[in-house]
Order: structure tokens, then C-alpha cells, then sequence
């Protein structure tokens, strides 16, 4: 075993460590106990629904009726109506005929990607494409070709130079995690389409944020082409768990049939499935929740970058604070934290070498005064730490 403590003792001096922590309570504000309470920017919880009384409703009420488990895979006996239910409302939301429920966002996108392609075929993928898409890839055994992160032409070129014996994909995101940045999606969608491959986004940050049912349907409309699958998670603005794939009803049931994620997996719980329908119902029932958001997340960007710190352009209500060294990146964060702020620093491998950041995310959990605050602590941090 000496061999994996060595690994560790390297990672700690090189600032790449990982450990855990337990909380006291989630979202946007996290109580530690004696009184004391932390703004949490580490949160994907965008729309403050984890805690929202109606999704506790919905799932206690499921819980009592239905049990704790679906005591079985979907393809045994674990399919209830609640799944059916569920599905339905998320293809309606993100504007396709379908949609497949998925223990998870990470077993999703890797069950997904590695049904669809095989040895014959060509993956275009952005480089800047979540893990769960890369190990998908991998998985499914195709050659993959990265193009430039956000550049539809050099996907496009990418693509008229290929030469492909299968079926061509292209994977991207319409909001990168670590970035925040959007998707050119009428481009790299155009892109798909001239060149016939089937295209699959990725919209986990953008669900419910953007246009309610992402980015996606946001920038959609002729002459923007749809997707042919859509991925979302259920665990960020929809407040619970689990993950889900938006598309047609002959790639529904080819999905069904390939997917091992989906075929050996016990079903998503009842209490589980029935927060995320009401979270459904809320998003759809409230369009501007996501709207206001953004306008919160746009201002707090405003403050930041007022004070010196380096941020990108505004795209979203993901904001990466640019540190670059690991232990810098670190030690900002451990100074915000002493300040009753928390706001987890992103190091390598998550991130390039090199570009280690404090990712703030911005929830409705946050209130005007509150993004005020943490404006001017986190801008006196970054002035200490010699950032500014």
C-alpha cells in the first residue's frame, strides 16, 4: 500500500488533496452550529428548491405511499407511474417527444454516450466537455476528436475533413460547470447537421436557469435545429437527484435496450421521483425564476469585477474567480471561509493546470443584500491574498 500513500503525500504537496466535509445543512446558507451561518457559493442547488416545502410535501407524501425504494430495476418491476409521470413532464420541458429517467447525472451521460457510439463511429466533443461525457467516450470504444472549446468552426472543419465508416456525434454543453460560459448552440448545431451527425447536449446547468427547459429551447425556434438528445440532471435548479435523457421515442427505446446504466440500475426512489415532478411543475408554472436569477448573478459579476477581481465576460450564474496556483487558489478560500463565506477552490485535474479558481454559483438563495456582502469580503480576501 505504500505506493498509494505516496500518491497522497504528492497530491497534498502539490495542493490537490481532496477530502470531505459535513455540513450541518445545504443550500444557499449553511449553518455550522453556535449561531454561526456561511453564504455558500459551492451550492448547484440554482433555484432554491432542495429545501422548498412543496418538494418535502411531494416527497414525504410518495414515501408513505409508495415505500423508500422501487425495490427494483425499471426493465424488472421497479417501474411505477410516478416514473412515467416524471418522464413525460421532461420532455414536455425541454420540447422532445421523450424522455429516460437515470439514477444519477454521471452514470447517465456515460450510459448514454456509450450506447449510442461504437468502434465504427466518430465522437466530435468539445474540449472542454464534463468527465461523465469524456469517460462515455471512452467507454464506447469510437475514436473521439476534441475541437476547440466554443468554436463551431473549427467543428465544422473538423468534421468535413473526418473521414467517419459509421455514424458521426457531436457532444458539447450549452453551459460549461467550470466556466460558465454558453454554448454557441445554433453554430455548433448547424455544424451536426450539415454534416449528419447526431447531436447530443449536455443542458445540467442550464435546466430550469435558462428558458426553464435550458438553453436549448432559449435559443430556439427556425432556423435552429433541435437536438437530438438532451441531457439534464434532476440534482442542480431541480433541487433532488437523479438524471434524465430528453429525445425521441425511437432513441427512448433504443436507450432502454443499450443503456447498461439504465438496465442494471434499481429505479430512481418514489420520494425522489416525486420532488423532481414538483420541482417540474414549479419551474414550468414560474418561467421568470430563472430570469431573476440571472439579473442577481449578472450584478453580483458587476461588484467582483468592479473590485479588481479576474473574471470572464458575463454569460451566467456560474462565476469563475481566476486564481491560477493551486495553493493560492486554497488559501483564498480558506481566508473566505474564516469570513463565513464558502467558496470551494477548483484545482486540477476539474480545471487545466494552471487556471485553479474559486467557482462561485449564484442561487436564488442568495438575496440582493447578501451578494452586497460577499462582494466586498471576497474582493478584501483577494486584495490580501495579492490578486488585486
Amino acid at each position: 500500500m505504500d505506493w498509494i500513500e505516496q500518491t497522497l503525500e504528492k497530491r497534498e504537496r502539490d495542493g490537490l488533496l481532496r477530502e470531505t466535509t459535513a455540513w450541518q445543512a445545504t443550500g444557499g446558507k449553511i449553518a455550522l452550529g453556535g449561531g454561526r451561518t456561511l453564504l455558500n457559493f459551492s451550492s448547484n442547488d440554482y433555484l432554491d428548491l432542495a429545501n422548498d416545502p412543496r418538494l418535502k410535501a411531494a416527497s414525504s407524501d410518495a414515501a408513505l405511499r409508495l415505500g423508500c425504494g422501487a425495490t427494483a430495476s425499471r426493465l424488472m418491476s421497479g417501474t411505477l407511474g410516478l416514473h412515467e409521470a416524471l418522464e413525460a413532464a421532461l420532455a414536455r420541458l425541454c420540447g422532445q417527444e421523450s424522455a429516460l429517467l437515470f439514477g444519477g447525472g454521471f452514470p447517465m451521460n456515460v450510459g448514454v454516450i456509450a450506447a449510442l457510439a461504437g468502434r465504427d463511429d466518430v465522437i466530435f466533443a468539445d474540449r472542454l466537455n464534463h468527465a461523465s461525457l469524456v469517460d462515455g467516450a471512452r467507454l464506447s470504444g469510437a475514436a473521439v476528436k476534441r475541437f476547440a472549446h466554443n468554436d463551431a468552426a473549427a467543428l465544422a472543419r473538423m468534421l468535413a475533413r473526418t473521414p467517419v465508416r459509421g455514424h458521426r456525434f457531436v457532444v458539447c454543453e450549452s453551459v460549461y460547470s467550470m466556466d460558465g460560459d454558453l454554448a454557441p448552440l445554433v453554430a455548433v448545431g448547424a455544424a451536426a447537421r450539415a454534416y449528419g451527425a447526431m447531436w447530443v447536449v449536455d443542458e445540467a446547468h442550464a435546466i430550469g436557469v435558462f428558458g426553464g427547459g435550458g438553453g436549448c429551447n432559449l435559443a430556439g425556434g427556425a432556423p435552429f435545429p433541435k437536438p437530438d438528445i438532451v441531457l439534464g440532471t434532476l440534482g442542480k435548479a431541480l433541487g433532488g437527484f437523479g438524471g434524465f435523457a430528453a429525445c425521441g421515442e425511437t432513441v427512448r427505446r433504443f436507450l432502454v435496450t443499450r443503456a447498461r446504466s439504465f438496465i442494471y440500475a434499481t429505479a430512481l426512489p418514489p420520494a425522489v421521483a416525486a420532488a423532481a415532478l414538483a420541482a417540474v411543475e414549479i419551474v414550468t408554472a414560474n418561467p421568470g425564476m430563472g430570469r431573476e436569477l440571472l439579473e442577481r448573478a449578472r450584478a453580483f459579476h458587476g461588484s467582483l469585477s468592479d473590485a479588481g477581481l479576474r473574471l470572464p465576460v458575463f454569460s451566467s450564474h456560474i462565476l469563475p474567480v481566476h486564481v491560477g496556483e493551486n495553493r493560492v487558489a486554497m488559501e483564498l478560500a480558506r481566508r473566505l471561509r474564516e469570513r463565513d463565506i464558502l467558496a470551494v477552490a477548483v484545482r486540477p485535474p476539474t480545471v487545466p493546470a494552471g487556471t485553479a479558481r474559486l467557482r462561485l454559483s449564484v442561487t436564488r438563495a442568495h438575496a440582493p443584500a447578501d451578494l452586497s456582502h460577499a462582494a466586498r469580503v471576497i474582493a478584501d480576501a483577494a486584495r490580501e491574498a495579492g490578486l488585486t
